[in-house]
């Protein structure tokens, strides 16, 4: 978009050239008034170099903000100067003062223009379109739909047809095969149904919520944060007349709104005047509401349990029995991939914010006193986009970093959850995504929990901007730690000393009594942050409580200071001999929301491109092999016997190697039939024109190769499974052009 620079220097001299009016015309309060006008116009035209950026650099926001203000500044001055002029009954130099009028509009026009381009709101429009197109392609094709559609469906709950299946599938197989079986974890399958003092020693009960508010007249049901953000969003992207000071205000409650008590959003509510977007009456104040759903197990209904909201804790409770299994050997992992369950305040986005969706979860267990990884190298040359905390609290953008410089400075808290992250990043590229929409962000302090040692999420772009699609978290002891206290079993690691030792230890034992007497409900919450301090935190404890009495203390899940006294908390040094070390070992917890990873690969694999009559855009879905649906379909050129024999001997050679596909012997032209597995993302085609030989055509490029018949079967599973390229095999095999071509 061309940004018009603004020219104060014409416009300052088509006005100097407007006539003073005659006495006969205006009165000289009215001539001083227009002097005035002209003088005030005059130095609202003198922007400074900072109101806009000089060729080659790109404006901040503010800036193109302060522009717009200062161009529409001169368009109201000017405008009154012309009603002065009418009023005054003034001839000559009014045509003038229009004309110049009109140019200034010109310039804040152009210069709203291209805060519009800045802010995002000008691809708005393509964005939704595109997202139009792919979803209405993936539920035609079936891929997805709403559950429960023909009773007009329930929000949040989605079908997957049999094309979706089968990518789910593939994107499950291939999730297993990168991480399972690379790493040597320990699979399992734990029930959906979950007891309720598990998710109570978990802290899922207590805490497990979003902030909720009411329509006070028809009672719908808003998430308060969601709405908050929404019109944050909606004012930053659409009114251009906003001030830098409000653009400012605006952006810091997004970045701290996950930081925000209920009365804390409930007044940026009342205070922007947010009313219900449905009915726009008022709303009620925020109060918290549970996700999980609670259900009854057992016919008396006395024994209460949830569906679960997270598939780990299934892991952590079976830590001990899995810590045998493996012979007792630390480091190990144990995944899971099964059904989770939130129920959402008000599901939105698609297949990003549903009540059941699947989770693949890891739980790499590792001695807290070593956070090395013996195949780090593998992933430490790796560049990618990274978005850590001091970029987010400067205003800046993610850069491409390399992870071994990460790690090696401390960005990233250690080398196995910077592994576990270059893990990560190649999973998600080798499924399709688009490397340049793809970053890992790192938590901001008022998101971490205050056990965790450090929190990164893998971001995607799609429509709906970046969304977090897998969480690598290193959640140091806490979940063990929380089971061990409630269930009185402990989950705690060995290590064997080939001769006695004496250590020192740390010993914190803090009085639950007096903290409850302190604290009452927020005791749990003291109590776990007393026992999460390191051995400088608690020794600067001891000594400012000896000789004051008293210290302040940050609590970070109260999100406050509070004071703790000398009778709160005992808190030593003890020396003994040990034969062995007993610990609970820390987690590093990658976490992969399976939906919102495979909508996002469905928007970066979606193109159109024209049709040979290129009277309509036909759609293609450029899903790498290992994913698509179907791997390749066959096509007898015409209806012919022996075409048709020839399609049943590759259909059984192609089943006994394992390679989905489809046989098409519909009397459509071959080029329909190619556009019509283009649209599901099949990335191979096979033409049977012969009983001996047949052609095999290439998704994205359309080149086709010619191949033996009993070759098929071999061709297709190297290239599915990766172990050739196409560039193999075209190289390998003449390449062919058939009369028929791609008729689409």
């Amino acid at each position: 978009m061309v940004f018009m620079r603004f020219r104060p220097q014409l416009i300052a001299s088509s006005l100097c050239r407007v006539p003073k009016p005659s006495r006969t015309l205006a009165p000289p309060p009215l001539a001083a008034a227009a002097a005035a006008r002209r003088r005030s116009l005059a130095a609202s035209l003198s922007f400074s170099s900072s109101s806009y950026s000089m060729a080659g650099a790109e404006p901040s926001e503010d800036a193109l903000r302060r522009a717009l203000a200062e161009r529409q500044a001169a368009v109201d001055a000017q405008a009154e100067a012309v009603r002065s002029l009418k009023a005054a009954g003034a001839k000559e130099g009014v045509d003038a003062a229009v004309e110049a009028l009109k140019a200034l509009k010109i310039e804040a026009g152009a210069a709203a223009r291209r805060l519009q381009a800045s802010v995002g709101s000008g691809g708005g429009a393509a964005r939704e379109e595109m997202r139009q197109a792919v979803v209405n392609t993936l539920e035609r094709k079936l891929f997805y739909i709403p559950s429960f559609k023909i009773y007009r469906g329930v929000a949040g709950l989605y079908d997957y047809g049999p094309p979706g299946c089968a990518v789910k599938s593939n994107v499950l197989a291939f999730w297993r095969q990168h991480f399972v079986l690379e790493e040597n974890m320990l699979e399992v399958d734990c029930p959906c149904v979950t007891p309720e003092v598990v998710l109570k020693a978990s802290g899922h009960v207590e805490k497990f919520t979003d902030l909720m508010v009411k329509d006070e007249k028809t009672g719908t049901c808003y998430r308060a944060d969601h709405l908050l953000k929404d019109f944050c969003k909606d004012k930053l992207e659409k009114d251009l007349t906003l001030s830098p000071e409000m653009a400012g205000e605006f952006k810091h409650v997004l970045a701290v709104l996950d930081d925000l008590s209920p009365e804390e959003l409930g007044a940026k509510i009342k205070d922007y005047g947010i009313v219900s977007p449905d009915t726009k009456n008022p709303l009620s104040a925020p109060y918290p509401f549970n996700l999980m759903f609670q259900t009854s197990i057992g016919p008396t209904g006395l024994s209460v349990g949830y569906m679960r909201p997270e598939t780990a804790q299934g892991i952590f409770v079976n830590f001990k029995d899995l810590y045998y299994y493996n012979g007792q050997k630390l480091p190990f992992a144990a995944a899971q991939i099964g059904q989770a369950f939130r129920n959402e305040i008000s599901p939105r986005q698609g297949l990003l914010r549903v009540r059941e969706f699947t989770l693949a979860e890891i739980e790499h267990f590792v001695d807290p006193e070593d956070k090395s990884h013996p195949k780090f190298a593998d992933v430490a040359d790796l560049e990618f986009l990274m978005f850590p905390r001091e970029l987010q609290l400067s205003g800046e953008s993610a850069k491409l970093r390399k992870l071994s410089e990460a790690v090696s400075k401390g960005t990233v808290n250690n080398e196995t959850l910077g592994y576990f992250i270059g893990r990560v990043y190649l999973f998600l590229t080798r499924l399709g995504i688009d490397k340049s929409r793809l970053r890992f962000r790192q938590h901001l302090p008022n998101e971490m929990a205050h056990y965790a040692a450090d929190c990164w999420d893998a971001e995607i772009e799609c429509s709906y901007g970046w969304i977090e699609c897998v969480g690598i978290a290193d959640r140091s002891a806490y979940d063990l730690k929380a089971h061990s206290e409630k269930s009185g079993v402990p989950l705690v690691a060995h290590e064997k000393f080939s001769k006695p030792r004496e250590v020192e230890k740390l010993v914190i034992v803090p009085s639950k009594k007096d903290l409850g007497l302190a604290f009452k409900g927020n005791q749990k919450m003291v109590v776990e942050a007393l026992e999460a301090m390191s051995e400088k935190e608690a020794m600067d404890m001891k000594a400012t409580l000896e000789s004051k009495g008293e210290t302040n203390f940050q609590v970070c899940t109260l999100g406050k200071d509070v004071v703790i006294t000398k009778k709160m908390v005992s808190i030593s040094m003890e020396k003994k001999m040990e034969h062995q070390r007993v610990f609970t070992p820390s987690v590093i917890e990658p976490s992969f929301g399976i939906g919102r990873i495979i909508y996002c690969l469905f928007e970066h694999s979606f193109y159109t491109r024209p049709s040979k009559s290129e009277e309509e855009q036909l759609n293609v879905f450029r899903f790498p092999p290992i994913v698509a649906p179907i791997k390749c379909t066959v096509f007898p050129l015409v209806k012919n016997q022996e075409f048709d024999n020839a399609a049943k001997v590759l259909d059984k050679e192609l089943t006994a190697a394992g390679i989905s596909h489809i046989i098409d012997t519909t009397g459509i032209s071959i080029g329909r039939r190619y556009a019509r597995t283009d649209e599901i993302g099949v990335p191979f085609a096979v033409t049977v024109d012969s009983a001996t030989e047949v052609t095999i055509r290439e998704r994205d490029s359309k080149q086709q190769v010619r191949v033996g018949i009993d070759e098929v079967a071999s061709v297709v599973k190297q290239l599915t499974e990766g172990q050739s390229t196409w560039t193999d095999v075209e190289f390998k095999y003449p390449s062919h052009i058939g009369p028929q071509g791609d008729q689409e």
